[in-house]
């Protein structure tokens, strides 16, 4: 273990000193995450247009009004609830 932390502090370094290496792990880092993201959440959770529109309002509403994450949650949870009953 401790061999590997010290590879770590060794990377770290390179990558500290060379901008393009630590834009391309950036990179390497966000495209990892959003195939997470994608892969097991959105095809298991959105199937309909109102499950898209539910996720669309909850991103607009952290990224461009920046609103608190528990307020979107909430407001979230509520949509999903509104959904819910609205198709039976």
């Amino acid at each position: 273990m401790a061999n590997f932390v010290g590879t770590l502090a060794c990377f770290k370094a390179r990558i500290v000193s060379s901008p393009l290496l630590e834009v391309l792990l950036n990179a390497a880092v966000v495209g990892l995450l959003g195939a997470a993201l994608y892969n097991p959440l959105w095809t298991s959770s959105v199937k309909s247009s109102g499950d898209f529109a539910l996720a669309l309002v909850g991103f607009v509403l952290l990224i461009a009004w920046r609103t608190p994450p528990p307020i979107v949650v909430v407001l979230g949870a509520l949509g999903g609830i509104a959904l819910s009953l609205a198709a039976t």
